[in-house]
């Protein structure tokens, strides 16, 4: 406590020298993981209580409980922010990331607290993105759990080169060394095993104070360091960030005034001077610093982890998402990778159906394919696997709509580390990391070709067009658009129609009728139905396509204008009595397995196009409404 006194003296001497002590204090970020009721929440509790530093209101309600109780003294002072934490935890509040905030005289502190719980593991991965370092929490009494495990794997995985491993509760065992000596060597084990060349292990007690500030005497056969000292100590990875080649991904074009335009963000890597010679990735344009502007004034020279405006000297086109990197250094360009994907939602992960992949402030649409393996986090063995579930850890290839700046995430976090986001539901259901980009990408090149779409389109006298027609088994999808095709032909147009059951004799004839089997089922058709529209043809599909997301899919594909959503709406009651196949009927009856309206759900169009309600019009009468808002 003797460094806290000191503060204490030089705060009341010299307030000025404090703040400009404490404003250039290092800061490290760490995370608390381990499994449920490991005693993380009492950990940060006594680091809090005993570092002195507990917000004022805190410290007020603390004072106020222990006169209110009548009792003194350190132990009900900390047992009461401890039943604080706790009662945190049951109240949900923790189940999302909770960070605290805590200073000593050598170093300022950014501590998240995530749940253990197998299920929000994904809460773990929040926290542990931004961490310098990990304290891996281990119950004396219970060892090496799957879920330490999986937390040690996710953090060597994320990039955390500092591991503390702290057996926590050795009080309860007696602060037996030989038990510590085996729980050591299990973990060191299982270390090895995925890559944790070293780590830090402490015998610790959360609840009674021991090896957490200072050495305990309990544990005499312990000579190593106390948890806060090791963590004020422990070296920081700032200085390996600026000796990499300089990136700034773009976080917006600051620009408040004609007479000023700068491009702001945080560096990642390396660092930058007024003078060097920069590149914008992926459009290549090259120009040199002209300022690096800040709240404070502009600076001689700027490195990793500062946020800047940065100008340049020439009128180059930059806007967000893009990355300025070192002219000669530039990073890599590429539409396909593979990838560590992370799932962290309920609902699995669905191969081929396109999600929202957020690199840092880009945002582009992207599509995974069935997984190469998936991890198994106690043997380490690469399983095979057709999804990912929660909370699995998988590799698998991953496909942008369009080129985007990357490095690998063992070289950048910023550049290499994503999240995955359902398009329809705006859930953040997956994390990832990229490895490299995949060699097919770089080996294909678009080959361009003298007669265009434009050209297609002219000589039909027609503009090209998809009629979508989705709704449910029986519904009329395909009379209707036989009906549709023939009209259109009396009228001279060029058509073609792909029909459901027609594409599933060939091109399709692979696929089942798995929830990932129809997103495949469907993208195949959307990019034959895009090749025709090159071509210059309307092109007609009857297909049930459940799912709104590959419709959107298939949508984003085509050019603006040229994707026509028709949704056939029939009541489930009415398309099972028409059930000309009897495939309702098989069904029901269990002998037909993921069933649209049955056992798989259909997600009806939310604002399509055209909507033919079946039960008050024909189907002739449907053609003849389709063909009149298609052709003027």
């Amino acid at each position: 406590m003797n460094e806290i006194y000191k503060t204490d003296a030089l705060i009341a001497e010299d307030i000025d020298s404090y703040l400009d002590t404490h404003q250039h204090k290092t800061m490290l970020r760490f995370i608390t993981c381990g499994s449920v009721d490991d005693g993380k929440s009492t950990l940060i509790g006594r680091l809090l209580y005993d570092s002195k530093m507990i917000f004022e209101d805190q410290l007020a309600a603390l004072e106020s409980d222990s006169k209110r109780l009548g009792t003194q003294g350190e132990n009900i002072d900390f047992a009461l922010l401890v039943d604080g934490l706790a009662a945190e935890r049951e109240q949900g509040i923790t189940i999302d990331v909770a960070y605290r905030f805590f200073a000593t005289e050598k170093r300022k502190f950014i501590v998240a607290d995530t749940p253990g719980h197998e299920q929000y593991t994904r809460n773990m991965v929040t926290g542990a993105s931004t961490a310098d370092l990990a304290v891996i929490l281990i119950d004396a009494r219970k060892g090496v759990l799957t879920q330490t495990r999986r937390h040690s794997y996710l953090a060597h995985l994320i990039g955390i080169r500092h591991i503390v491993v702290a057996v926590n509760k050795m009080d309860l065992v007696g602060y037996d060394q030989a038990r510590f000596d085996e729980i050591i060597a299990d973990y060191a084990e299982f270390a090895r095993s995925i890559g944790i060349e070293d780590f830090t292990a402490i015998p610790i007690s959360g609840l009674a104070g021991d090896n957490i500030t200072s050495p305990s005497d309990s544990t005499p056969w312990y000579d190593g360091p106390a948890l806060l000292a090791h963590l004020e100590t422990v070296e920081l990875d700032q200085t390996v960030e600026q000796q990499k080649p300089f990136r700034m991904p773009v976080q917006w074009v600051n620009r408040p005034d004609l007479n000023f335009r700068g491009f702001a963000g945080t560096i990642a890597t390396g660092q930058i001077r007024p003078g060097d010679g920069v590149r914008v990735m992926p459009s290549g344009k090259t120009s040199t610093i002209a300022r690096i502007v800040t709240m404070e004034g502009d600076l001689d020279l700027a490195v990793a982890g500062q946020a800047v405006t940065l100008c340049l000297a020439d009128e180059i086109d930059c806007s967000r998402g893009q990355v300025i990197t070192a002219a000669n250094q530039p990073v890599e360009v590429a539409d396909q990778f593979e990838a560590t994907v992370i799932w962290m939602d309920e609902d699995s992960m669905v191969p081929g159906r396109a999600y929202w992949l957020k690199l840092g402030p880009l945002t582009v649409s992207a599509a995974i394919a069935a997984p190469k393996h998936q991890v198994n986090v106690n043997t380490m063995a690469h399983e095979a696997a057709k999804t990912l579930d929660l909370n699995a850890i998988g590799v698998a290839h991953i496909t942008t709509d369009r080129e985007i700046p990357f490095e690998a995430y063992a070289d950048s976090r910023d550049l290499g580390g994503f999240i995955l986001i359902d398009k329809m539901t705006n859930r953040t259901v997956g994390a990832g990391l990229l490895h490299f980009a995949l060699r097919r990408a770089q080996n294909i090149h678009w080959q361009a070709t003298d007669i265009s779409r434009d050209d297609h389109a002219a000589m039909k006298n027609q503009k090209p067009l998809v009629l979508w027609m989705t709704g449910l088994s029986g519904s009329g999808k395909s009379t209707i658009a036989n009906m549709v095709e023939k009209k259109l032909a009396r009228m001279n147009r060029h058509t073609f129609l792909l029909d459901g059951d027609n594409v599933r004799h060939g091109l399709n004839k692979d696929l089942g009728f798995t929830e990932a089997d129809r997103v495949e089922n469907i993208r195949r058709v959307g990019e034959v139905a895009k090749l025709m529209t090159d071509a210059g043809l309307i092109v007609i599909t009857a297909f049930i396509s459940p799912f709104r997301a590959e419709r959107e899919m298939v949508r984003a594909m085509m050019q603006p204008g040229e994707f026509v959503e028709v949704f056939i709406d029939t009541p489930l009651e009415e398309a099972e009595k028409r059930d000309v196949k009897g495939l309702y009927a098989k069904a029901r009856a269990g002998q037909l397995k993921n069933f649209t309206g049955i056992d798989s759900p259909y997600e009806a169009p939310d604002a399509p196009e055209i909507r033919i309600d079946t039960t008050s019009i024909s189907a002739e009468e449907a053609a003849e409404l389709i063909v009149s808002k298609i052709i003027p």
